[in-house]
C-alpha cells in the first residue's frame, strides 16, 4: 500500500516555518481527507494542519514543539483499500458543520469557552476545532468522554455527538461558578534543565509563555538578528489636520455609523508617500531586494494578551473613508476571535498606532521581512515659533525603523519628509475624506 508524505504547509505569505504544538493523532488512527492532524504555530497565526489524504497514519515524523520549515515533511499516511479498517460508515451525515479545504487559522483573541477544572489530565487540552465545534453546538465538554490518546475528546466524538442528535443531552448553560477562559495552548516545555530555573524567588507571579507569545518573541528576535535597524524621526505639525477631522468627525460618525480616526490620515499620508518611493516597499530576498506592487499596509492590532497585525490591502487605490473603515472592520475582526490567515497576508510596509498610548518617541522592531516600520506617535500640544513668534501648535512625531540593508538615509528622509508635507497640508482643500 502507498504511503503519502503530508508536509508543513504555506501558513502565510511571509512565514517560512512552523511549529507543531500538538499532534491531534497518533500512528494506527483512521483520517479522512480534510481531518486536522496537528495543531501548527507560526508567528502569525496558530492553525491545524488538515490531512491530505484518506487513510492511516503511518508515522509522526516532527515531534512536538520541533520547528520545521515549509514543505519539509510532518507525518506520512498508509492509504489504499486497506487502511480504512476503522473508517466511519460513509453515510454518515453531519448537518451544520462544514468541511473546508483551506486550513482554519484558530488565533490567540478566539473567545472560546474552555471549562477549568482541578484535574483533567489530558482532556483539558482541548484543540481548537473540539472548542470551535462545542461553543457552535454549545456543548459541555466536561460531559463528553473522549476517545483520543489519554481520553482526550477528539473533533469526532463531537460529530459523532450531533450526527446522533443527543447534543441537548450533553449541554447545558455554563454557570456562574463555571470558570471562562481563552484558550490559546501551549509550547511543551522540555524536561532538561533550563537557564531559567533559578530566576524565580518567593513571591514572584509565574505567567505561563502561550504560543502566540513564544511565537511572537521568536519573529522579534529573529528580526533583531538578521536586520541591520537603523532610525530616523521627524516632527510634523498637524494643527491643520486636527482642526479638519475634528470639524467633520461627529457628522462622518452620524453618517458612517464608524469613527473617524487620526490613524486614517496618516495611512493614507504613508500610502501616497510609498507611491513615489517605491524603494520603502521592499522586502530583503537573499541575493536580491523585491521591491513590492501592492501596497498593503500592515496595523497593529492589540488585545489583553498579544498582539496582531491585519493588513489594509492596495491602501493606495483607498480613500480616507476607506481607510477608516478598513481599520474599524479589521479591529473589530482581531478582538472578535475571527481573524484569519487571509487578513494577515501580503503586508509590505507596517504603520503602528504607538500614539494610541500616550507614547511620543519610539523605536519600531520591523515586521520581518519588510523594510520598515512607522511609529506613528501621541498629538500633543506644543509651543513653537510661527511668524516671528510663540504659538500653541498640535505636533506629532513620526518615528521611522529600516533595514539599513535595504534603505539609507536619503531615501528615508525624502520618504518621511513627504509624509510631513502631506500631512501639514490636509484640509478641506487638500485632501478629501471620500
Amino acid at each position: 500500500m502507498p504511503i503519502e508524505n503530508i508536509l508543513m504547509p504555506q501558513l502565510g505569505e511571509s512565514v517560512t516555518e512552523g511549529t507543531i504544538e500538538k499532534w491531534l493523532v497518533k500512528p494506527g488512527d483512521f483520517v479522512n481527507k480534510y481531518d486536522p492532524i496537528a495543531e501548527v504555530v507560526t508567528d502569525k497565526v496558530n492553525a491545524e494542519i488538515p490531512s491530505s489524504f484518506t487513510g492511516k497514519v503511518h508515522e509522526l515524523i516532527a515531534k512536538e514543539g520541533e520547528t520545521l520549515p515549509i514543505g519539509k515533511i510532518v507525518c506520512t499516511l498508509q492509504v489504499g483499500e486497506d487502511s480504512n479498517v476503522n473508517q466511519m460508515n460513509p453515510t454518515t451525515k453531519v448537518e451544520n458543520v462544514n468541511v473546508t479545504q483551506q486550513i482554519t487559522p484558530i488565533l490567540a483573541t478566539e473567545k472560546v469557552k474552555e471549562l477549568k477544572t482541578t484535574d483533567l489530565g489530558n482532556k483539558a487540552r482541548y484543540s481548537p476545532a473540539v472548542l470551535k465545534i462545542a461553543n457552535e453546538h454549545n456543548i459541555n465538554l466536561e460531559t463528553v468522554s473522549g476517545t483520543g490518546l489519554g481520553g482526550r475528546i477528539t473533533r469526532k466524538d463531537l460529530l459523532k455527538i450531533i450526527e446522533s442528535g443527543n447534543v441537548n443531552e450533553v449541554s447545558q448553560t455554563i454557570t456562574q461558578t463555571t470558570e471562562v477562559q481563552n484558550s490559546v495552548g501551549q509550547l511543551p516545555t522540555s524536561n532538561g534543565p533550563s537557564k531559567y530555573e533559578n530566576v524565580s524567588t518567593q513571591g514572584d507571579i509565574e505567567i505561563p509563555v502561550t504560543s502566540i507569545r513564544r511565537a511572537i518573541a521568536n519573529n522579534m528576535v529573529r528580526s533583531k538578528h538578521e536586520i541591520p535597524h537603523a532610525w530616523m524621526m521627524m516632527e510634523v505639525d498637524v494643527t491643520n489636520l486636527v482642526s479638519y477631522r475634528d470639524g467633520i468627525k461627529n457628522e462622518f460618525k452620524e453618517r458612517e455609523g464608524f469613527n473617524l480616526t487620526y490613524f486614517a490620515f496618516f495611512i493614507k499620508a504613508v500610502a501616497i508617500a510609498l507611491k513615489e518611493y517605491p524603494m520603502m516597499n521592499s522586502v530583503w530576498a537573499g541575493d536580491k531586494i523585491i521591491q513590492k506592487k501592492a501596497i498593503n499596509i500592515s496595523i497593529a492590532v492589540a488585545t489583553e494578551d498579544s498582539l496582531f497585525v491585519p493588513v489594509i490591502k492596495n491602501a493606495d487605490d483607498l480613500s480616507i473613508k476607506g481607510i477608516a473603515k478598513e481599520i474599524h472592520e479589521l479591529s473589530k475582526t482581531v478582538k472578535t476571535g475571527k481573524l484569519r490567515s487571509e487578513h494577515i497576508e501580503g503586508g509590505t510596509f507596517t504603520v503602528n498606532n504607538t500614539g494610541s498610548f500616550g507614547s511620543v518617541q519610539s523605536m519600531g522592531i520591523i515586521n520581518y521581512p519588510q523594510a520598515a516600520i512607522l511609529q506613528v506617535e501621541s498629538i500633543v500640544k506644543r509651543p513653537v515659533i510661527l511668524n516671528g513668534g510663540f504659538a500653541s501648535r498640535d505636533m506629532v512625531n513620526l518615528c521611522l525603523s529600516i533595514d539599513h540593508r535595504i534603505l539609507d538615509g536619503l531615501v528615508c528622509g525624502k520618504f518621511l519628509k513627504r509624509v510631513k508635507n502631506i500631512l501639514e497640508n490636509t484640509d478641506i482643500n487638500n485632501l478629501s475624506v471620500y
